[in-house]
C-alpha cells in the first residue's frame, strides 16, 4: 500500500556549517523502514532535538566519504552501545571503501570502544553506479556524480512505499541530475553557492536555469553555503532548514 513517507532534514548546511546550519543528513520514515541519507557529525543532536528515536534507523545510505557526510556514524555506534542497547542489525551502504573508512574513523575517534565487539551487527553494502540494490523494502539506484577526482561520489534514487526520493549528494553539474530526478516525488539537491561556478559543486543560478528540466514534484535545495544564505531573499526555489519536515 502507498502510505505517507516523512522526510526530516536534520542538517541542511555545508561542511562549514554556514549560517549555523548542521551538516548533511536527512531522516526518511516509511511504513516498514526508516533510513538516513548521509550521516553528518551532529546526527544525534539533530535527532534528539527533533524528538526522533535514535534506534529507529534501519539503514544509513552514504553518498561519499567526506566527513560532513559520514562522520556521525561513530556517535551512533556509541549511542547504540551505551544508551539504547541496540540488538538488531544496522545496515550501512555506500561507495567502495565505506566499511574500511568507517572502521578507521571509529578507531581514530574512540580507540578502546572500537576494539571491542559491538552488541549489534553491522552489515555493509557496496553501492555501484547503475547497479540497482535492494535493501529490505528499499530500492536504490546509485549514479555517479562529479565531486571528487580520486574517489567515487554518488547520487541516490531511492524508492520507498511507492515514493521516489532523489538525492544529489555533493555534485557538480551533470546531465544525470535532470535524468534521475524526472518523475520523482522529491528531489533533494545540493546548492553550495549562489553564482560561483565550480566543477564539483552546484550553484543556484545554474539550478534556476535548469529547473524546468528536473521534472520532480518537489525540489528542495540543501548543503547551503554562506553566499546562498546571505542572498536567500533573491532565491525563488525552496531552501531546506534544519528540522524541516516534508510529508510525501
Amino acid at each position: 500500500m502507498r502510505g505517507a513517507v516523512r522526510v526530516t532534514f536534520l542538517g541542511a548546511g555545508d561542511a562549514f556549517c554556514s549560517g549555523g546550519l548542521h551538516q548533511s543528513c536527512c531522516f526518511v520514515q516509511g511504513s516498514e523502514t526508516s533510513f538516513l541519507l548521509d550521516c553528518g557529525p551532529s546526527v544525534l543532536c539533530d535527532m534528539k532535538r527533533a524528538g526522533l528515536p535514535t534506534d529507529s534507523i534501519d539503514t544509513v545510505l552514504i553518498s561519499h566519504l567526506h566527513g560532513d557526510h559520514f562522520a556521525g556514524l561513530p556517535f551512533l555506534f556509541l549511542e547504540y552501545t551505551h544508551v539504547v542497547r541496540r540488538r538488531r542489525t544496522l545496515v550501512i551502504a555506500g561507495p567502495a571503501g565505506t566499511e574500511e573508512r568507517v572502521n578507521r574513523l571509529f578507531s581514530a575517534m574512540y580507540r578502546h570502544a572500537a576494539a571491542l565487539p559491538l552488541p549489534f551487527e553491522l552489515e555493509f553494502f557496496h553501492l555501484l553506479p547503475r547497479q540497482q540494490q535492494k535493501i529490505g523494502p528499499l530500492t536504490i539506484d546509485p549514479f555517479a556524480v562529479p565531486h571528487q577526482q580520486d574517489e567515487l561520489s554518488l547520487g541516490l534514487r531511492v524508492e520507498v512505499d511507492a515514493r521516489t526520493i532523489v538525492y544529489s549528494g555533493d555534485s557538480g553539474w551533470t546531465e544525470e541530475l535532470p535524468c534521475q530526478s524526472r518523475d520523482s516525488d522529491l528531489f533533494i539537491c545540493e546548492c553550495t553557492s549562489f553564482d560561483t561556478r565550480v566543477p564539483n559543486h552546484l550553484d543556484y543560478v545554474q539550478l534556476r536555469e535548469n529547473r524546468d528540466r528536473f521534472g520532480s514534484k518537489r525540489m528542495i535545495l540543501t548543503h547551503l553555503g554562506q553566499d546562498v544564505l546571505a542572498r536567500s531573499s533573491e532565491i525563488d526555489m525552496e531552501l531546506a532548514t534544519d528540522g524541516l519536515v516534508v510529508v510525501l
